[in-house]
C-alpha cells in the first residue's frame, strides 16, 4: 500500500505476511485425522485433545513389522490409508495370517488389558499411513478423564470380539485343510496298498 506525503515523496507500508506454521498446521491435521477416524467418531473435544496429545502421524514402508507377538503394548495404530495383516507367530511352524485391516481399522488392542503384551504380529502388506497412540501415556490420562477410559473399554472390547471370530474362522478353515490332507494322503496310501500286496 502506497501513502503520499506532504513533500511528494512516497513512503511504502507493506502489509503483514502470513506465516507458515507447520507445527500448528500438522496438529490441525493431526486433530482432523482423529477426529474422522471411524474407531473415534463421536468423541467430545476434551477426549479428542487428550487423544491429540498421545498422538502422532507415521507412514510405514510396505513389509514394515510394526508389532511383534509378545512384545510390550506400549501403542496402538488407527489405520487411514494402506493394509496390515494380523498374524499369529507358530514357534518352529511360521505364521498363520488372521486379518488384513484397512482403513478405518484399529490395530493393538492388547495395551488396555493386563498383562499388556501384543497376542499377535503385524506386518504392512502395502505402504500404510497409521496414527500411532502412545499407549503408555494415554493410561496415565485415564485419571483425569476417566470417561475416556470407559468408552475406549467399550470400543476395544469390539475390536477384541472381531479378533476372535477372525482366529476362529481361521481355525475351522487349517483344521479342515489338515484333514482334507489326511484324507488325501490315507487314500492315497489305500490305492497303493493292494498293488503292493499283488
Amino acid at each position: 500500500m502506497n501513502t503520499s506525503l506532504a513533500h511528494g515523496t512516497t513512503m511504502i507500508i507493506k502489509s503483514p505476511q502470513k506465516r507458515s506454521h507447520p507445527r500448528r498446521e500438522k496438529l490441525a491435521g493431526l486433530r482432523f485425522a482423529l477426529e474422522n477416524h471411524s474407531f473415534l467418531q463421536g468423541l467430545s473435544a476434551d477426549h479428542q485433545e487428550v487423544l491429540t496429545g498421545c498422538a502422532r502421524q507415521t507412514r510405514f514402508p510396505r513389509d514394515t513389522i510394526i508389532l511383534h507377538q509378545g512384545d510390550a503394548a506400549d501403542r496402538f495404530f488407527l489405520i487411514e490409508e494402506g493394509f496390515v495383516a494380523l498374524e499369529a507367530d507358530r514357534k518352529r511352524q511360521g505364521t498363520i495370517r488372521i486379518q488384513t485391516l484397512g482403513a478405518g481399522d484399529v490395530l493393538g488392542w492388547s495395551w488396555l488389558f493386563p498383562p499388556h503384551v501384543y497376542h499377535f504380529s503385524a506386518q504392512t502388506v502395502e505402504q500404510t499411513d497409521a496414527i500411532i497412540i502412545d499407549a503408555v501415556q494415554l493410561r496415565t490420562r485415564f485419571h483425569q478423564v476417566p470417561d475416556l477410559g470407559n468408552m475406549l473399554v467399550k470400543r476395544m472390547a469390539q475390536v477384541v470380539v472381531k479378533r476372535l471370530e477372525a482366529t476362529q474362522s481361521q481355525l475351522v478353515e487349517i483344521s479342515q485343510l489338515a484333514l482334507n490332507a489326511q484324507l488325501q494322503a490315507l487314500q492315497l496310501a489305500m490305492s497303493a496298498e493292494p498293488a503292493a500286496l499283488r
